[in-house]
C-alpha cells in the first residue's frame, strides 16, 4: 500500500488581498507544509493540484499571481502538479493515470475549498477506490449564504468534514496523523 499527500488549490487568491479570500488560509497552509515536509522526509507521492480558471474569470485567471501555488507549499523540482479546472481533481485530469503509475492506494487530502474542491475530491477519489484521509486543519473555506441565510466558514467546514467522515473519508488533524 503506497501514499500521496494530495494538496488541493492552495492558491494565492484564497488568502488575504486574494480574489477569493477564505477564512484562516494561512494556519491551514501550515499544517500542510508540516504534512508536505513529512511526506519529502519519507520519500512518499506528493501531488500539488492547480485550479486554472478561464480567462477573465474573478479568480485563479490565468497569468495573474492569484493562479499561483501558495510559497507555503511551493512544489519541488519533480513534484507531481496536476492543472485542473473543475472541482473535481481527476475530471478531465491525468491525476487517475499517475496515481495507479504509482501503485498509489492511500490518499492523504489537504487543501482549499473545504466545501467544493477537498469534497469532490475526496468523494471522487473514494468511488475510485482510494482509502481517503482529510486532514481538517489543513483545509480552509469561506462564510456561504443560501436563500437569505448567512453560513460560517467553520460550520460549512465541519458539515463538510462531518459528511465525508459518515462515508468516505477518515478525518483527522495534522498532530493525529503525524503522531500515529
Amino acid at each position: 500500500m503506497s501514499k500521496a499527500l494530495i494538496i488541493i488549490d492552495v492558491q494565492n487568491d484564497y488568502f488575504e488581498n486574494g480574489a477569493m479570500e477564505l477564512v484562516n488560509p494561512i494556519p491551514a497552509s501550515e499544517n500542510t507544509k508540516k504534512l508536505l515536509k513529512h511526506f519529502r522526509k519519507e520519500n512518499l507521492t506528493v501531488v500539488h493540484v492547480q485550479h486554472v480558471s478561464p480567462e477573465g474569470a474573478p479568480f485563479f485567471a490565468p497569468g495573474t499571481s492569484g493562479v499561483e501555488i501558495h510559497d507555503n507549499v511551493k512544489p519541488l523540482q519533480g513534484e507531481k502538479v496536476i492543472t485542473k479546472h473543475y472541482p473535481n481533481s481527476f475530471r478531465d485530469t491525468d491525476l487517475l493515470a499517475y496515481l495507479k503509475e504509482n501503485n498509489v492506494t492511500e490518499l492523504v487530502i489537504t487543501g482549499m475549498m473545504t466545501h467544493m474542491c477537498v469534497d469532490a475530491g475526496t468523494r471522487a477519489a473514494f468511488d475510485f477506490g482510494f482509502d481517503c484521509t482529510v486532514i481538517s486543519d489543513a483545509c480552509a473555506t469561506r462564510d456561504l449564504e443560501i436563500n437569505g441565510q448567512h453560513v460560517k466558514a467553520a460550520d460549512v467546514h465541519h458539515a463538510f468534514l462531518a459528511a465525508l467522515s459518515f462515508f468516505y473519508a477518515k478525518i483527522q488533524d495534522t498532530e493525529e496523523y503525524l503522531s500515529a
